[in-house]
């Protein structure tokens, strides 16, 4: 039998809800690519949030300390800061894949020289990893846990360097060939190829980064394009003592009839449905309160969605600041935005908000 395939047999309880959870993705999939179409206006806005997050939670779980907050205003002022620390230049690097990511997901084969340009490019501003960025591992590794405390933990032993093309090159043939095959579902394949890449760890460091890297690109070519509105890697860093038992509990008896990864398939996709969970909360919130809105316009939406239905005139008498110009052109941008729907002409037209 396949190892890979063999890999994916599950106990009933747990095949079961491994066959809902992928239902509820596949269905969240289909409702969001239908607002991906029709109604993207709060999307950039989403994406900018997201990547944000995934930059920051991604570098801090291997060890770096900038929040959020200083990540931002790195990537705002990337062309004037000069990079001095190593955690400044692993915000970067991650921040350039992500976005090659994001742009080229469908050009971007899944392949051993793809997967070693991302690898080069995810440590290009890295001085200590000029060496090794872009070649797989010379030297034995261990996968090892950070926490807050700043206290260190093997987590386990990965595969010798002697071994790793030959298993990177097994691993990515037989990824390809069941992808195009269709036979066992995409999410299943995604997942197994994210926890067999974390147990070869090609390369001499960034693998955890850059295994990240790879399960947004997996999950883009695959259809599951809402996972570049919502971090991932800040659910992994927020369940971090989850993930790594998830994976070492196949790890202990990996490549032994003893390999049980069912723990890691259901981390895997149950993270994935909370996601969705948190996107669809996030985009209504969006969706409510205008995501492109600047402040007059967001008092002018909250006005009318407390008294509606409104006239211009009601509005004009409660905000006596504001020009009856500016007013009508606020109310036709909110129109444009879907935002407000007009009810009636003339002067007898009132406004409430959209229900679409």
């Amino acid at each position: 039998m396949d190892k890979f395939i063999k890999k994916l047999h599950f106990d009933f309880r747990v095949n079961q809800r491994v066959l809902l959870l992928i239902g509820i993705l596949d269905g969240f999939k289909g409702k969001w690519n239908i607002v991906e179409k029709w109604e993207n206006r709060y999307l950039k806005e989403l994406r900018r949030i997201a990547t944000i997050e995934s930059i920051g939670s991604s570098t801090r779980i291997e060890g770096a300390t900038l929040t959020d907050k200083e990540v931002q205003e790195l990537l705002e002022n990337i062309r004037i800061t000069k990079m001095q620390t190593r955690d400044e230049q692993e915000v970067v690097g991650y921040y350039e894949v992500l976005e090659l990511i994001f742009d080229n997901y469908a050009d971007l084969k899944l392949s051993e020289s793809h997967i070693k340009q991302l690898h080069q490019l995810l440590l290009k501003y890295s001085h200590k990893d000029g060496r090794h960025r872009g070649c797989y591992k010379h030297l034995s590794n261990k996968v090892v846990a950070t926490y807050p405390t700043g206290e260190q933990r093997t987590v386990f032993a990965t595969t010798e360097p002697a071994l790793v093309e030959s298993e990177m090159h097994e691993l990515l043939e037989w990824v390809n060939e069941q992808l195009i095959a269709k036979e066992i579902h995409p999410l299943l394949i995604i997942a197994l190829f994210v926890y067999e890449f974390l147990s070869i760890h090609p390369f001499q460091d960034g693998n955890g980064r850059l295994s990240r890297l790879l399960t947004t690109l997996c999950l883009l070519q695959n259809g599951y394009e809402f996972i570049q509105y919502v971090s991932f890697e800040k659910h992994v860093e927020q369940h971090k003592k989850a993930y790594y038992e998830a994976l070492m509990s196949g790890q202990r008896n990996r490549n032994t009839g003893n390999e049980q990864i069912s723990l890691w398939m259901l981390f895997f996709l149950e993270s994935l449905k909370s996601l969705t969970e948190k996107l669809e909360q996030k985009y209504n919130v969006f969706k409510q309160k205008g995501g492109y809105l600047n402040e007059r316009q967001k008092q002018i939406a909250d006005f009318i969605a407390q008294n509606q239905p409104v006239k211009v005139g009601d509005i004009s008498a409660h905000f006596k600041e504001i020009p009856i110009n500016t007013i009508k052109k606020d109310l036709q941008y909110l129109r444009d935005e879907q935002i407000l729907a007009m009810i009636g002409k003339g002067k007898a037209c009132v406004y409430v908000i959209s229900d679409k």
